[in-house]
């Protein structure tokens, strides 16, 4: 196994104590991918059922806001289109790159199980929800970066 495996979860700025309980840890996909972070009968969503809960909250222009917590107590402002009208309460984590941590109360970088199928690739499917948008985007990003997990029922 490499390096970058072994290095499964952390806290934002390696401090458990200031962002744990409130923001939970930020895993790699190597452990997203082994299925063990959900408790039974719950799993890592797949980048299609990501897909499928933005088509059900009304398409990718509103689904953010719907997802995200209201008001700014955790958001930075302007926390635009946050209605938390779903009940998920997505707070902005922010991420761990390889050396650094980033945008803690700007934006929530959230995996899906899915990787990208290119032969070799080192990628994998997430959303991104952001303070000052209400859309939700999809991009791919490093295995090796530490992002936030949603389980959702099987």
């Amino acid at each position: 196994m490499e390096q970058s495996q072994l290095l499964s979860y952390c806290w934002y700025n390696n401090n458990k104590a200031s962002y744990g309980d409130t923001y939970g840890a930020l895993y790699n996909w190597y452990v997203v991918e082994t299925g063990k972070l959900c408790p039974a009968g719950w799993h890592v969503p797949n980048d299609a059922e990501w897909t499928q809960l933005t088509d059900y909250l009304g398409g990718t222009s509103v689904a953010g806001g719907k997802l995200k917590e209201a008001g700014t107590t955790h958001w930075n402002s302007p926390n635009t289109g946050a209605t938390n009208d779903f009940g998920f309460t997505t707070l902005p984590a922010g991420y761990r790159d390889l050396d650094y941590f980033k945008n803690i109360g700007n934006r929530s970088y959230l995996w899906s199980v899915t990787e990208i199928s290119a032969s070799g690739s080192n990628r994998a499917w997430y959303r991104l929800i952001s303070n000052d948008i209400s859309e939700i985007l999809r991009y791919s990003g490093l295995k090796e970066a530490g992002f936030s997990v949603r389980c959702v029922r099987d």
